[in-house]
């Protein structure tokens, strides 16, 4: 899988085996869209995989970058991903190897704030609701956040998800991006 754009353009980083990898259309698309909002900000990738997202994130100028998985094997690759690239870790770029839906209890607890929250966890296990529920939950997001869940084309999440209003849906073949921002307060008066 090749980076698309930014400082890493081009070059070529792995996948670990057994995950199901965004497709290059997909992350292509979904950096289109979030064009012009990428630089400067916190991204976290959780349910990182191979770390292509928060890879491609951090190629096109994302200040810090958090990567959050579970599986040894996908932390293992997305290690040797940052070292073929020459990426240490550092205050920039921090590897969780921890189950997405604990550790955002401690980003609270730690004061993390995000920008910008891409999700993709493993299809037909309900994770992407309930891990929009949890990063409600918690006070992890800064003001103008985006979260953005990739899931199954047949897969419903719901419109309005805690503190989350979801604003945008697209769709690439059997893969769908819905996009969430915090609701705004309601009118005074």
């Amino acid at each position: 899988m090749k980076i698309i754009s930014g400082k890493f353009k081009g070059r070529i980083i792995q996948m670990p085996k057994g995950i199901r990898p965004t497709s290059d259309k997909v992350r292509e698309s979904l950096f289109e869209i979030l064009k012009g909002r990428i630089e400067e900000t916190k991204f976290l990738d959780l349910y990182c995989g191979s770390g292509a997202i928060g890879i491609e994130a951090f190629s096109r100028g994302a200040e810090a970058i958090t990567f959050v998985d579970d599986n040894i094997n996908c932390i293992k690759t997305l290690k040797k991903n940052l070292s073929l690239l020459g990426i240490s870790q550092s205050s920039s770029v921090n590897i969780c190897h921890r189950m997405a839906l604990k550790i955002l209890e401690v980003f609270e607890e730690t004061k993390a704030v995000f920008d910008i929250i891409f999700l993709d966890p493993p299809y037909y296990k309900g994770l992407a609701k309930n891990t929009l529920i949890a990063i409600s939950n918690y006070a992890i997001l800064a003001r103008n956040a985006i979260i953005i869940a990739e899931i199954y084309k047949k897969e419903e999440l719901p419109e309005d998800v805690g503190v989350l209003r979801q604003f945008r849906i697209c769709k690439y073949g059997d893969t769908k991006l819905v996009f969430y921002k915090i609701k705004p307060p309601p009118p005074r008066g």
